[in-house]
């Protein structure tokens, strides 16, 4: 079968959907931005192409999102056209459509099935928005009717697609029911293999020093660190926490840009500003237990996990991180915030501790707590890699539902 596949960033969430579909002998084509020139990666031929240069334009700026998955849509149908001219017809499209550029591949092959990856539908209600009133300047209504307008894409995407997917029932939950009848709910999956616990492992730090098991080890991750993630609630917290924990380390994983949510005043970073809002509070003695580590390659990033004695995590409501279904694979104890997308993936005392988002109070106290009681740490964490193992394991459970999903989208044929 010929399989195409669409991402802005190949291989994104397909990173071991579209191996293991090549593996299995379907002649598998993607289309993406990241690369520029063909390549192969795993039995995937991986075909570049490029956006157009444009002219500026006077747009509203609630039609700046359209316009540019309109545009990126538009490149795509350019590069698809070309794959059609030298004679290629997938049987099945599997797109990622949030940047747009699926829009128009059902005009170029009307009779390839099309099976979407439906990350989020934008609602405009508390607590989707103006879940932080921080951060929620009053504009009569307007944000509302602007993050509206972000859902024309899924509006165009749906009436094309055959079906989608969602990995968790919050994300799927957040589509119209006409749209969401037709979502399945399956996670991409959690390599628990090498997401697992080490008992010996060891972390190097910037200031050469060294963390194991045997240290007093909090961990914080966002991909950018940015209030979308509770970065400012953690860091708020982290004066008392430094205070109640003398022997902790703390380390902090994130890069300075913004992945969600509103940017920061022009200049700054979400980063420095609340480094400086809490710096003034902290002894130096304190601040050097506290690493910024950045970005940091993936096995760095897991070995993080693993020496972890308290891993925190914080969310908006919003789309789930991987890190977190990471850390607990790794069996690490976690903190988090009591929002929905949490409570899918944890239970309080169950396989983690729920704080309020906004308490830091609660957080501090939470965090001391677990440090100071091994057994409850030791309880939490395996309960918590007992989940990710019985429900949402790459192998064992994850690939062969995705697999069974196609064949559905496929009308039964056998992927």
């Amino acid at each position: 079968m010929k399989i195409l596949f669409i991402h802005q960033n190949f291989p994104g969430q397909y990173k071991h959907l579209a191996p293991l579909l090549a593996r299995r002998g379907h002649h598998c084509v993607a289309l993406t931005l990241r690369v520029d020139k063909a390549t192969n990666w795993r039995g995937i031929q991986i075909l570049p192409y490029s956006l157009p240069k444009r002219d500026g334009q006077k747009l509203h700026p609630w039609l700046i999102d359209l316009d540019t998955k309109v545009t990126r849509g538009e490149a795509c149908y350019r590069a698809a056209y070309k794959l059609k001219d030298q004679g290629y017809t997938p049987d099945l499209i599997l797109a990622h459509p949030g940047w747009g550029e699926s829009l128009f591949l059902r005009d170029i092959w009307p009779d390839a099935r099309l099976a979407i990856y439906c990350e989020l539908y934008h609602l405009a209600d508390y607590p989707h928005l103006n879940f932080d009133p921080e951060f929620d300047t009053s504009d009569h209504g307007l944000k509302a009717l602007r993050i509206r307008m972000k859902n024309v894409n899924n509006h165009l995407h749906f009436p094309a697609a055959d079906a989608g997917i969602s990995p968790t029932r919050f994300q799927a939950d957040t589509f119209p029911a006409e749209f969401r009848d037709r979502i399945t709910v399956s996670h991409d999956g959690i390599d628990t293999v090498t997401a697992c616990p080490m008992p010996d492992v060891r972390l190097n730090l910037d200031d050469g020093s060294e963390v194991t098991r045997r240290d007093e080890v909090i961990t914080f991750v966002n991909r950018n660190l940015e209030p979308y993630r509770g970065y400012h609630v953690f860091m708020r917290a982290l004066p008392a926490l430094l205070r109640e924990r003398p022997d902790a380390k703390v380390l902090i994983v994130g890069g300075e840009e913004v992945s969600y949510g509103a940017s920061p005043p022009k200049g700054q970073t979400w980063k420095q500003i609340f480094i400086d809002e809490v710096r003034p509070q902290i002894p130096d003695a304190d601040w050097a237990r506290v690493h910024f580590l950045g970005r940091i390659p993936y096995d760095r990033f897991l070995r993080l996990l693993q020496v972890s004695r308290v891993h925190v995590y914080l969310s908006y409501p919003f789309v789930l991180s991987w890190s977190l279904m990471e850390a607990m694979a790794c069996e690490a104890a976690i903190v988090a915030c009591d929002t929905e997308p949490v409570r899918e993936m944890l239970r309080h005392d169950g396989t983690g501790r729920l704080v309020d988002f906004f308490d830091g109070e609660a957080l501090v106290r939470e965090v001391s707590t677990l440090l100071d009681d091994e057994a409850a740490r030791l309880r939490l964490g395996r309960a918590a890699r007992l989940l990710m193992k019985e429900q949402y394991d790459l192998q064992s459970i994850c690939l062969p539902r995705q697999l069974r999903w196609l064949s559905g989208v496929m009308d039964g044929a056998q992927i």
